[in-house]
């Protein structure tokens, strides 16, 4: 599950690091991989009350509202969500690569 804010951050970082073909790519093939989702107000909503009361970007803040809504872990290797782990389950990306 990934929300289209999420999948619009991934796009414009994929985009400045390898250009636009190869980003287009990579998120066509990522959107092969997961249940993508609109945010809709309660998950705006929800992703602003996480904005307010945490050091997070309003992105990042919607993938954990997202994983909340939908009772699931978040996989990042984003050190800012990470230390989110008292609000979501939290699956550190950057330990799996090693």
């Amino acid at each position: 599950m990934i929300s289209y804010v999420n999948l619009g951050e991934t796009l414009y970082i994929l985009v400045r690091r390898r250009g636009e073909r190869a980003a287009t790519d990579a998120i066509r093939k990522l959107r092969g991989l997961f249940r993508t989702e609109g945010p809709d107000w309660e998950l705006t909503q929800r992703a602003a009350l996480i904005k307010a009361a945490r050091s997070v970007s309003y992105a990042d803040s919607f993938a954990v509202a997202t994983a909340q809504r939908h009772g699931v872990p978040l996989l990042t290797g984003d050190p800012e969500i990470i230390a989110l782990y008292d609000m979501v389950e939290v699956i550190d990306l950057r330990k799996e690569t090693k």
